[in-house]
């Protein structure tokens, strides 16, 4: 594990490092919960569960739930020192109404029933409990991006505001975040994708299984493990600050490549 000043962990022993998309939103995150007081935390769908790592050495009390065996190896063998991140691949039972916050970052996605799964992740809530969660943004700008990575959608503002609400829960805050820097990246990714599963189908369609995407999503980086050097270097680093810095600008725009939605939990 490689700790880099800005991106916080990477993981190239294991094929993990942060996604240019990842930075981005990580950014977003970590400045989100700094106001907040240190609390009992569960990340639905935690991948490699390196921002869990962040998190719980800096004091939260952390917990993770992923079903992906890939990703499931990478966090164990990432959190076996530090040992305070509890890591699950099923909901327990004793969940209802115990977790202060819900992060669900680049998941709801994933899910077919999308409001069955917000409403089951409410009970989890303490009352007056909090949800981050993050989706991709704009059905316009599906691409093999999101055929390799298994999505069922992406997501409109309006839509998604009902569907948080409509799941029982207050909105707080929604930001647009990406911009500029991913809205120049995604089309890249579709490029790179739509290769992969060309290469890997016979029939040169852009054909995956919906499951077999989602567990690929969350440690595959092949792309970015080639470009790593590149932008995790003095001047990519600095460009890199940049991109945190604008986004900042374009939040309250409908710009970004995704949004980010804070909301809490109402009775």
């Amino acid at each position: 594990m490689k700790l880099h000043p800005v991106y916080g962990p990477s993981l190239p022993e294991k094929g993990w490092v942060p996604a240019p998309s990842y930075l981005l939103r990580r950014d977003l995150v970590l400045k989100r919960l700094e106001g907040y007081s240190k609390q009992r935390l569960l990340e639905i769908g935690s991948g490699p569960a390196v921002l869990l790592y962040e998190l719980a050495l800096a004091g939260w009390e952390c917990s993770a739930l992923e079903q992906s065996e890939a990703a499931l190896d990478v966090a164990r063998w990432l959190h076996k020192k530090e040992e305070v991140t509890n890591i699950f691949e099923e909901p327990q039972d004793n969940w209802k109404g115990h977790f202060d916050w819900l992060l669900a970052m680049e998941v709801l996605e994933h899910i077919e029933e999308d409001l069955l799964a917000l409403e089951a992740w409410r009970t989890w809530l303490a009352p007056g409990g909090r949800i981050l969660l993050s989706v991709p943004a704009h059905e316009k700008n599906w691409s093999a991006s999101d055929v390799w990575a298994g999505h069922y959608r992406r997501y409109e503002k309006n839509s998604l505001i009902s569907l948080v609400e409509q799941a029982g829960f207050l909105i707080e805050e929604v930001s647009s975040y990406g911009f500029p820097l991913s809205n120049m990246i995604e089309p890249l990714r579709a490029m790179h994708h739509s290769r992969l599963l060309r290469n890997n189908n016979d029939q040169q369609q852009l054909v995956i299984s919906k499951r077999e995407g989602s567990d690929q999503s969350g440690t595959t980086r092949s792309l970015e493990k080639q470009l790593y050097p590149l932008y995790s270097n003095f001047f990519g680093t600095s460009l890199m600050k940049t991109a945190f810095w604008l986004q900042q600008k374009f939040l309250d725009t409908n710009l970004g490549t995704g949004y980010l939605v804070q909301a809490r939990r109402v009775d």
